[in-house]
């Protein structure tokens, strides 16, 4: 119960006791048979404590430097500031404008209550208002903390029960808060039009400065908005209104004495001088210069979606990243994403049917640095090209929001021979040393059962190789560099296609579409053997962070597209007591596995196996040519070039980069697009490590090397000139190849894949 003292200013006033405060907006006639009694009970009834809940703050979301803003995400634009930050005409203009005794009351202004009554009295309604600063500010509270739309009613609605309530917790309020801290959260509190609720929000969008440098005029102009924002905004109404309410706020900064007779008047004299600005707002808000950055915000939503810590459903989780008020600091690299950006538009510009793009990870952590596309991230899509398998549907070029790197619906593309990877790393985890070998014939019939097609002998699968020259005896050093079909079939038959497919999942691979959920199964898997020439759909997020795991000696990183993520309290954000925007890491293969495995792969760029002979060429010898530097990866096609694909990995950066039609997957990309994705990596990898030390790899110890043989033609073979020139260069240079230092930096320039393709 309150003391009969903490209402005596409302008993003084003689009127209409506690009620009168009613006056301010609904019949007086309702309150006037009340008397102070009646009145003083009904106040002692309300509430004591105003439960103030967090109100909605927007979240704002930077480059991995912390400095460059990427976007806002807000439901309510709004940023609570410390007082100190503002500067001192807000303070007095808000004061002045809406309660100038605020100073001197404790809550409720008894003096302003008779005031009121007695005007609303002689004009027959509302023209006059009784409410103080702390009541108003007790009234945005309820508003902001209301859970259901019954509790924002009754935080608004015009009844006597509200302003009592308003009333009673303005009185306890000022018995636990300064007169200053009211004043702060009332200002951080306030509307003031266009989605601005604060004086934050409302600098930035009416003046584009912060409230620290708000002059005398333009504080007065936000004053005078709070009382009615669409009757007083001089952007959208008549300025004369906006003017004469804001002269009216300095006519009375005057006579608080907040001003001098000189400074107001010149105020007044001054025209209002607006600098708007719209603080972007979602991923479609990004501004112009960085709309690239679009599909890379939108993966980061997705991911948003998908952790707990931010809510128990994806609908929860983005109303908090809307309303939660955190700072995040994304993983982006924007000097990497230029790279990126510049040499996939060197490929494929925006208007091409044909999607480039290409990501890039940070080993070790798996935080992405670059999400690149020839796209303009964009919902207007009235000007983009017909769809090419659909009738009057648009294509998705060259505007769209479809995440085309991954995340969200996203099912991806096929990879083609990129998924030798898998079979490879499982025979290495089996046990099987890199100098396992199989004589590799132009085409194979295989145990694995399939439907008719131009790969079927009978009800065989019978895959062949792309050219004669992979005819022969080939290791997992020579087999992988020169993506030898016949040789994988073997080796996946040796080893097992499950065991292929559970690697893949190892490495972070999801399953998206049907038929590949039904292959991928414990009942299907062992009979897909198509698998390791890349029949499944994979998204470049996924590709670049398998290769990702290599660079990293098997250690397996979530994609991640954050470094930190503070609450609106600074803290770091955690769930079940861990840091959300830490690595998500778990060791997925060996080191020893990995090292065998980047071996290999070393022979596809042309830098060359530190443990074994590649057999004399590479399918992207081109990438090392150009990139000069340790690098290791894999090309991939699909049959008809309907994708080319080329993931490359140093051990400090890994990238992934592809061509497709994402409208019609099915289509020809064209064979001249072959090599393009390997270009595109050497030439961003390039520029992305520029100043950085050439990194070496750990080569694989010698019980996944295996007996080193040198291998003859077989008599079978069909081109054995070419098998004995391939030999011969090996044999060559075995001793040179055993002998050289495992990791020196091989200055050669091979140039081009000499026409040769994956499959």
């Amino acid at each position: 119960m309150v003391a009969a003292g903490k209402v005596a200013p409302l008993v003084r006033a003689g009127l209409i006791a506690g009620l009168v405060i009613a006056g301010l907006a609904y019949p007086l006639t309702a309150l006037a048979g009340l008397g102070v009694k009646a009145g003083t009970e009904a106040l002692q009834s309300m509430p004591e404590e105003l439960i103030e809940i967090p109100s909605a703050q927007t979240t704002y979301v930077y480059a991995n430097d912390g400095r460059t803003l990427l976007t806002t995400f807000y439901e309510e634009h709004r940023k609570p500031i410390r007082i100190a930050d503002m500067s001192p005409y807000v303070t007095q203009a808000i004061v002045a404008s809406e309660d100038s005794r605020f100073y001197e009351h404790n809550g409720v202004d008894a003096k302003g209550v008779a005031r009121a009554f007695v005007a609303n009295q002689q004009a027959g309604g509302v023209s006059q208002g009784a409410s103080t600063l702390t009541m108003q500010y007790v009234r945005m509270a309820l508003r902001d903390g209301a859970q259901t739309p019954k509790e924002a009613l009754e935080a608004t609605e015009q009844t006597t029960a509200r302003k009592l309530r308003e009333m009673r917790l303005a009185i306890e309020l000022e018995k636990r808060l300064t007169k200053q801290e009211i004043l702060e959260r009332y200002l951080n509190a306030a509307y003031y039009g266009h989605r601005a609720y604060g004086i934050f929000a409302a600098s930035q969008v009416f003046f584009s400065k912060l409230p620290r440098d708000l002059n005398l005029t333009e504080a007065a102009l936000l004053a005078g908005l709070v009382k009615a924002p669409s009757a007083y905004d001089p952007a959208t109404q008549d300025r004369e209104a906006a003017t004469d309410r804001r002269n009216y706020v300095i006519d009375q900064m005057l006579k608080m004495k907040s001003i001098s007779p000189l400074e107001a008047t010149q105020a007044k004299r001054t025209p209002i001088k607006l600098k708007l600005s719209s603080p972007p707002n979602d991923c479609i808000g990004i501004v112009p210069k960085r709309n690239d950055w679009g599909f890379f915000c939108d993966y980061l939503k997705s991911w948003w979606k998908e952790q707990p810590a931010f809510g128990k459903t994806p609908q929860e989780r983005e109303a908090n990243l809307r309303r939660g008020g955190y700072r995040v600091i994304t993983s982006i690299d924007p000097k990497v994403q230029a790279a990126a950006m510049k040499h996939v538009l060197d490929k494929e510009k925006r208007r091409s049917r044909i999607a480039h793009g290409q990501v890039l990870i940070e080993p070790g952590t798996g935080r992405l640095l670059s999400m690149a596309v020839n796209r303009t991230y964009s919902l207007n899509q009235k000007s983009n090209a017909k769809h090419s398998r659909f009738k009057g549907v648009k294509s998705n070029y060259p505007n769209t929001v479809n995440p085309l790197l991954g995340g969200g619906t996203m099912a991806g593309y096929q990879a083609g021979s990129t998924f030798k990877i898998f079979t490879m790393l499982a025979a290495l985890d089996e046990g099987m040393p890199l100098s396992t070998n199989y004589y590799s014939p132009p085409r194979i019939v295989t145990r694995y059962i399939t439907a008719p097609g131009p790969a079927t002998c009978g009800i065989r699968w019978c895959p062949k190789n792309s050219t004669s020259s992979m005819t022969g005896r080939q290791t997992m050093w020579s087999g992988f560099g020169k993506s030898v079909n016949t040789y994988f079939v073997q080796l996946e038959q040796k080893v097992g296609a499950d065991k292929a497919v559970r690697m893949a999942e190892r490495l972070g691979l999801r399953w998206r579409t049907d038929i590949d959920r039904r292959l991928a199964s414990k009942e299907h898997a062992s009979g897909w053997g198509a698998f390791t020439l890349g029949v499944s759909d994979v998204t470049p997020v996924e590709m670049a962070n398998v290769f990702a795991t290599l660079a990293a000696e098997g250690n397996y990183c979530q994609p991640l597209p954050v470094r930190a993520i503070k609450t609106r309290d600074g803290a770091d954000a955690t769930f079940k007591g861990k840091v959300v925007a830490a690595p998500r890491c778990h060791r997925a293969v060996t080191r020893d596995v990995a090292r065998a495995a980047t071996d290999a792969a070393r022979c596809v760029t042309g830098y060359g196996a530190a443990r074994g002979g590649c057999g004399g060429w590479g399918t992207s010898e081109m990438v090392y040519a150009k990139l000069k530097r340790p690098i290791a990866g894999k090309s991939g096609t699909t049959d008809s070039n309907k994708t080319a694909w080329f993931c490359g990995f140093t051990p400090q950066l890994a990238a992934a980069a592809f061509v497709a039609d994402p409208d019609n997957p099915e289509k020809n990309v064209g064979s001249d697009r072959g090599t393009v994705s390997k270009f595109t990596v050497a030439e961003t990898l390039k520029d992305a490590l520029k100043g950085q030390p050439k990194a070496k790899f750990n080569p694989p110890s010698k019980d996944l090397v295996g007996r080193w043989v040198e291998f003859r033609d077989d008599p079978d073979s069909r081109d054995r000139s070419s098998d004995r020139s391939s030999d011969r260069d090996r044999g060559d240079s075995r001793s040179r190849d055993r002998d050289r230092d495992r990791d020196r930096d091989r200055d050669r320039d091979r140039g081009g894949d000499r026409g040769r393709d994956d499959d």
